[in-house]
């Protein structure tokens, strides 16, 4: 097992430094394969998995009540896995590229109604005036504004902001950059809060837009504690993560209009399929207002 752990290693090097993936892809790669390697029988050799074993570890995810996407996702990994290790020479065959995963149910992006989160943003109430509450407000307004993901987010410096052409540098999955477009209200709350963090005496300073009270860089648990304490205050529906408000930026272009491949680029979507999702969120709208209108729905 130590030999066939060597070549896990190779695996995660390759898709750290080579393929350039994100360190949160990275960690969810190798905690599936060792996830995986802990099922299975530690005196088998590499050459000897089968597609009945990895069948028999995905049995066992269902019985531990995974759900289908995240069994799906772990299949994946195992398929880029012997893929890589087939590419290497060590193994003849694929024995993941026979295995048969479950069908994944759709699922519409859950959204926060457009008039909540607009009211909670532009209330005076809602957020303290301090480095905190203004710090508070520009990640729910970033979050909602630009439609960036949360490992987005952390990673954009101050320096990403460009306040003469209105555009905020994103770096997303595989290292790809976009420029994401700053609105007005954006632009003067990025403003504020920058010169209340100059103003701030941090021991640690960090060149990250989004600090910790003590001005070091903001960590997921930080953003997510603050998502979900803003959002439970206008919404009682029980999923009120970051990412939440990137389905609400995507669906509110949608239904105002904006082009699936303007979206597409706003979000950082690789194809146009990941994108056509907030499409039936739009149609279920146009279904309801159907409803309320039409006298013979």
């Amino acid at each position: 097992m130590q030999i066939v752990f060597m070549f896990l290693e190779r695996f995660i090097q390759y898709i750290q430094h080579e393929k350039r993936y994100s360190a949160h892809t990275v960690i969810a790669y190798r905690h599936d394969l060792e996830q995986f390697y802990a099922f299975l029988d530690p005196a088998i050799q590499l050459q000897d998995i089968s597609h009945h074993d990895i069948r028999n570890w995905m049995v066992s995810l269902m019985e531990d009540k995974n759900s289908s996407r995240t069994i799906n996702r772990k299949i994946a990994t195992l398929r880029k896995y012997f893929k890589f290790l087939l590419g290497e020479k060590l193994i003849e065959t694929n024995p993941a590229s026979r295995v048969q995963t479950p069908k994944i149910s759709k699922h519409l992006p859950v959204v926060v109604e457009e008039d909540k989160l607009s009211g909670l943003l532009d209330s005076e109430d809602a957020f303290t005036t301090d480095f905190e509450g203004v710090r508070d407000k520009l990640v729910i307004e970033m979050l909602f504004g630009t439609g960036m993901r949360l490992a987005e987010l952390l990673g954009v410096s101050e320096t990403d902001y460009d306040l003469y052409n209105g555009t905020i540098k994103v770096l997303g999955k595989r290292n790809k950059e976009r420029l994401v477009p700053v609105n007005a209200q954006l632009k003067t709350l990025i403003a504020e809060y920058l010169e209340l963090k100059k103003s701030k005496i941090f021991d640690n300073k960090s060149l990250r837009l989004i600090v910790t009270n003590k001005g070091a860089d903001a960590y997921p648990k930080l953003i997510y504690l603050i998502v979900h304490k803003y959002l439970s205050a206008i919404s009682t529906q029980q999923k009120r993560s970051p990412h939440i408000l990137r389905h609400t930026f995507a669906t509110t272009l949608l239904n105002n209009g904006a082009d699936l491949n303007a979206i597409k680029e706003l979000l950082g979507h690789a194809n146009l399929s990941a994108t056509q999702i907030y499409t039936h969120n739009s149609v279920e709208r146009l279904k309801s207002i159907y409803k309320l209108a039409h006298p013979k729905a």
